[in-house]
């Protein structure tokens, strides 16, 4: 479970977030949409200790990671996949290569790589694209390839940061679907979108925020 508890952050005057709590089961798959400057990627950054919250706590199974030591915090993003809307694949590297360094940086055993990616090639539908570079993919195979990254260290939570803000409608279909099977598998999948058509149709739980504080904490279904 993770818990944000009366969490604000500031920059100087301005208001990142201001005093959001809310709670996220274990394999709850939820959106949070607002417009831009509502906070969303403020709060993943906190989430993966990028940044500190001015005030408040983060639970994380029952662990504040606001406390946590220098030390522990590979630790942490470890445990959360996160998928960029940019994607940030290295372009020099094939795919198969740029999953392969989130193995190398978390210390996984050389021998298990082929296995890890081939599994998780297979699961987004890139078993045959794993020697192409990024510039020779799709803009939904890049997303996809992004997710498998993510997905690749086993993390119990995935934080996916507009993944299909630079996609046409179906290709952004088939994205959201692929979070939905990675979901029912068992991981606690996290979204943020300002495509209010998108969250409506898969009738998730929806956290709505604006000006850094939420508004709404509703379900869609």
């Amino acid at each position: 479970m993770i818990e944000f508890k009366g969490l604000t952050k500031t920059f100087g005057k301005i208001v990142a977030l201001q005093d959001v709590t809310f709670k996220v089961d274990d394999g709850e798959f939820i959106f949070i949409v607002g417009p831009s400057g509502a906070g969303k990627t403020t709060l993943l950054k906190l989430l993966t200790r990028e940044y500190k919250p001015t005030r408040g706590e983060i639970l994380m199974d029952d662990v504040d990671i606001v406390k946590l030591k220098k030390k522990d915090i590979p630790l942490l993003r470890q445990k959360i996949g996160v998928v960029f809307q940019d994607f940030k694949l290295l372009p020099e590297r094939t795919l198969r290569e740029n999953i392969e360094i989130a193995l190398a940086i978390k210390g996984v055993d050389k021998g298990q790589w082929i296995a890890r990616v081939d599994q998780v090639l297979k699961l987004v539908g890139l078993s045959d694209r794993s020697d192409l570079f990024p510039a020779q993919l799709s803009g939904g195979e890049i997303q996809k390839a992004s997710i498998a990254r993510a997905l690749v260290i086993n993390p119990v939570c995935i934080f996916a940061d507009e993944p299909t803000g630079n996609l046409d409608w179906g290709t952004a279909d088939l994205i959201m679907d692929l979070l939905t099977k990675i979901n029912k598998e068992g991981k606690t999948i996290i979204v943020t979108s300002h495509n209010k058509e998108l969250v409506e149709k898969f009738g998730k739980r929806v956290i709505e925020m604006k000006n850094g504080k939420v508004i709404k904490d509703r379900n869609t279904k």
